[in-house]
């Protein structure tokens, strides 16, 4: 059996290291295990892989990979791999729901504390040597306790029901979105379906978005919804940009309309230096930075070698995705 790994990109984290093929070359002795420092040689590799490890394939590479029959995303979204071919293929799909889940929960916590008590604004007076105890109170909104407030949670997954916890661990109130609200609340204090978002925006002090990227949440948050949420609400999104309109956002932010919001991905990476966003006072931005952890790959690996045995003993595999739905 051979298996491709093909994990570039220009961030040095998300840049599978080398020593991931030569564990599992160790941890597997008698199959093949090729890992490539980028996409150049794909096609001439492709052709007789039958695991292939990566986030992105393209329609043409995977019409040549006739012995190809199990892809895992080191990634959670896998919208990007959701083309045709593969969806009506009999190729199975495994993402990394849960790796990032943790220590995306704990980004999420940080940058809704830090928009409840205003330390942008500090430290922006802080860049200017000005002591603004005054001005941080007199300016709306004024710097507030969580403890009380109320979170709502798009997206249940493994990002959501972490930070479900951490957020309740603080006496906030959660309000939990998921596709199927029959699963459990998922550490909720209240769960409710995409069909009840509008009724569910205007009671939250808070929007968390970490829902994968899928038709019908291609653009959840967009004019209308943000006129339906409250003049003193934050948004916070560590999903992916598709989930936002960026537009909409942006007029809204301008205009006061909401309080202000906390963004880590957005439509274009890297977010480019001529854009308005870079200008807001009550945006805070990250550059895609909630999952950064030193820890990031040992947990991969573990997801990787576990679905790798199961793979061999013929056993249903971790994270499937669900192709019809995406995710």
């Amino acid at each position: 059996m051979k298996t491709l790994i093909v994990h570039y990109h220009s961030f040095e984290l998300w840049h599978a290291p080398a020593w991931i093929s030569e564990r599992l070359q160790q941890d597997f002795p008698g199959h093949d295990f090729l890992q490539l420092p980028n996409y150049d040689r794909v096609p001439e590799e492709i052709g007789d892989t039958e695991v292939f490890i990566g986030w992105s394939l393209r329609p043409q590479q995977f019409a040549v990979a006739q012995k190809l029959r199990w892809i895992h995303s080191p990634a959670a979204a896998v919208h990007q791999l959701m083309f045709p071919e593969l969806v009506r293929s009999n190729v199975q799909v495994t993402n990394s729901t849960g790796i990032h889940g943790p220590v995306v929960a704990e980004h999420a916590i940080a940058v809704l504390l830090a928009l409840a008590k205003r330390l942008p604004q500090a430290m922006r007076y802080q860049a200017k040597n000005f002591w603004s105890q005054d001005q941080l109170w007199k300016e709306r909104p004024r710097p507030r306790e969580v403890a009380g407030s109320t979170v709502a949670v798009i997206g249940m997954g493994s990002i959501g029901r972490e930070f479900s916890e951490r957020a309740r661990a603080l006496g906030m109130k959660v309000l939990g979105i998921r596709e199927n609200p029959a699963k459990g609340a998922g550490g909720a204090d209240e769960v409710f379906t995409p069909a009840e978002v509008d009724s569910v925006l205007p009671r939250a002090d808070y929007v968390l978005l970490c829902a994968p990227v899928t038709p019908s949440t291609t653009g959840l948050i967009n004019a209308a919804r943000l006129r339906g949420m409250k003049p003193d609400s934050y948004l916070i999104n560590v999903g992916r940009g598709p989930l936002v309109d960026e537009a909409a956002l942006l007029d809204a932010l301008k205009n006061r309309q909401i309080a202000g919001a906390a963004l880590d991905v957005f439509l274009e990476e890297p977010l480019p230096a001529e854009s308005a966003f870079w200008q807001l006072d009550n945006l805070l931005i990250t550059p895609h930075t909630a999952a950064v952890t030193e820890r990031l790959w040992e947990r991969h690996y573990r997801l990787i070698a576990e679905n790798m045995k199961r793979y061999l003993a013929g056993q249903p595999l971790l994270n499937q995705v669900d192709k019809g739905r995406g995710y």
